[in-house]
């Protein structure tokens, strides 16, 4: 089993070959047995259990920090946002952000 390398452009869909081989690999990849890396042994059952009771104690002291709201936006703009994928949402969130931190694009925006 080696490294296979493709250069796909950005737009452009993998070929029904390369969707193959790649099939063809991970299925091959399935059979194999796990190879653990020396620096990292595998986790005791017990290793496990306090990571999943850190984990469950994280999720029940964290706070959303950013509230939900409802947004109009128009049509254009909207459409802008959604061509650049998933995540669209947490992108505005940064131009709002970006822009409600730098005074002088927003007094551009509304003169007073």
């Amino acid at each position: 089993m080696g490294i296979i390398v493709s250069t796909i452009r950005v737009g452009q869909k993998p070929t029904k070959e390369e969707l193959k081989r790649m099939k063809a690999e991970i299925r091959a990849a399935r059979k194999l047995p796990p190879v653990y890396d020396p620096d990292c042994p595998p986790s005791t059952p017990e290793a496990l259990a306090e990571f999943a009771a850190m984990a469950r104690e994280l999720r029940k002291n964290r706070r959303n920090p950013s509230p939900v709201i409802a947004l109009r936006v128009k049509p254009d703009v909207l459409s802008k946002y959604k061509a650049l994928g998933r995540g669209y949402t947490s992108i505005m969130a940064d131009v709002l952000n970006y822009v409600a931190n730098n005074p002088e694009i927003l007094a551009k925006a509304h003169p007073v």
